[in-house]
């Protein structure tokens, strides 16, 4: 790499940073299970919510000045940003800021796209937060990152905006943002989700991908911003617009995530999954029950913090000594099991399971009651619901799709506590739960 002959200071830098979070998409690939909450507001792995990991990144990278970026179905997530990360102390300028959306340039216009985010809350970020450099990241991946080896980088490469990139098959490559680098990571070429997606060079079956993580000088972001807003026909898109202008102007530069990822599969792979779909969020939750995880989320060394429910501890009872119990399954608190089989799935806190019922690759997500002699297979269970007694669910597929939303590739079923009401012939109250 080209740039500075003296190494800039982790500390300073992490001081002078601004980390925004952009958390307000709706996620509609996830169809029902995004009704009612943003996409980083859903559930993962047992207690916590897809947020946490970027949020728990900023923390062990040192990065304690953050503002998490809100707009669609924002409630559930700003709550738990309130209860679960307001611990950071304010009088050593440390802070989780929210910015929801407030039409802040006429009455009528929301943000209109990431770019546009961030430049609504400029006048915030430029005379209020004052920071030398501005993080910017995706609220709804799954992985774990020391952001601050990507400042450092960003710093000693000269570049005025760096965008973490990872390699990804050909075959996925037409969902990103694919790049082509130099040997000193200079970005060379990009191309916002191509049909055809340009290998790298000796890989002919890998793209070079973005990550939807950016890394930009705060004057240059506040300029290349002011510029974009008055440019006819934007997208007000990072990926689709502030990209090739800084491609143009030749300050672009790449990050490849294999220098600060934080959080490898036993192989040794690095570990980074976008739930944007329910059959990935199904896999990514199924993955954590298995021996040798991808993910590991006992790591001490680099925590995800969350806000875990303060609950009694999980009862299993058994009377019935031909029932199989619970095996290879992650169980949360507050959890009450009775007489029932569970094998290979992830129940979050407070789901009552009774005597009979059989849960078998499924992710049940809170206050779930499973009541007598069910039978789930491959599901999603939304939080809320009340499965009745000697239902079937993930055994007739033909059925599944008639009472249910099932899945693209047909593997995995979703339940939400509005198609059983309507199953039943009631209505659900929007107000009667807080999620």
């Amino acid at each position: 790499m080209n740039g500075m002959t003296k190494s800039p200071n982790k500390y300073e830098v992490v001081k002078d940073t601004l980390v925004l979070i952009l958390a307000g998409g709706r996620g509609s690939r996830l169809h029902e299970l995004t009704d009612k909450r943003a996409k980083p507001a859903l559930y993962f792995g047992g207690n916590r919510r897809i947020i946490d990991f970027a949020l728990s990144n900023c923390i062990n990278s040192g990065l304690n000045r953050i503002g998490v970026v809100t707009q669609y179905a924002a409630h559930s997530l700003l709550r738990h940003l309130q209860k679960g990360w307001s611990f950071l102390p304010q009088e050593r300028g440390e802070f989780v800021d929210m910015l929801p959306a407030r039409q802040q340039i006429d009455n009528s216009t929301w943000y209109r796209g990431t770019a546009d985010a961030v430049y609504q809350n400029m006048a915030i970020i430029r005379n209020h937060y004052c920071p030398k450099y501005v993080l910017i990241l995706a609220g709804d991946h799954i992985y774990k990152q020391d952001y601050s080896q990507m400042l450092l980088d960003h710093i000693s490469s000269g570049a005025k905006c760096t965008v973490g990139c990872i390699e990804v098959s050909r075959k996925e490559a037409s969902e990103f943002g694919v790049m082509a680098v130099d040997e000193n990571l200079k970005v060379k070429s990009f191309i916002e989700k191509p049909k055809d997606p340009p290998a790298m060079i000796g890989k002919p079956d890998t793209s070079l991908a973005s990550m939807g993580i950016y890394v930009f000088d705060a004057d240059y972001l506040y300029d290349v911003l002011d510029r974009e807003v008055n440019t006819p026909y934007t997208s007000h898109d990072f990926g689709k617009d502030i990209l090739p202008k800084s491609l143009e102007e030749g300050v672009l530069y790449a990050h490849p995530f294999s220098r600060s990822c934080m959080g490898r599969n036993t192989e040794g792979e690095i570990y980074w999954r976008d739930v944007g779909t329910l059959d990935s969020f199904w896999q990514s939750n199924i993955d954590l029950v298995s021996e040798n995880p991808q993910l590991d989320i006992y790591d001490k060394r680099w925590p995800i913090r969350g806000n875990p429910v303060q609950t009694y501890p999980s009862k299993f009872f058994y009377k019935n000594t031909n029932v199989k119990p619970v095996d290879n399954s992650l169980i949360s608190g507050g959890c009450v099991i009775t007489d029932a089989s569970i094998s290979n799935s992830v129940l979050f806190d407070h789901v009552k399971v009774k005597e009979g019922s059989s849960v078998d690759y499924s992710v049940i997500l809170p206050e779930v009651t499973i009541g007598k002699n069910c039978v789930l297979k491959n599901c999603i269970i939304d939080r809320h619901s009340v499965i009745p007694d000697g239902t079937h669910i993930g055994v007739d597929p033909e059925e599944d799709r008639k009472r249910f939303r099932v899945s693209s590739t047909g593997k995995v079923i979703l339940v939400t506590e509005a198609m059983l009401k309507k199953l039943s012939g009631t209505e659900v109250s929007s107000e009667k739960h807080l999620d």
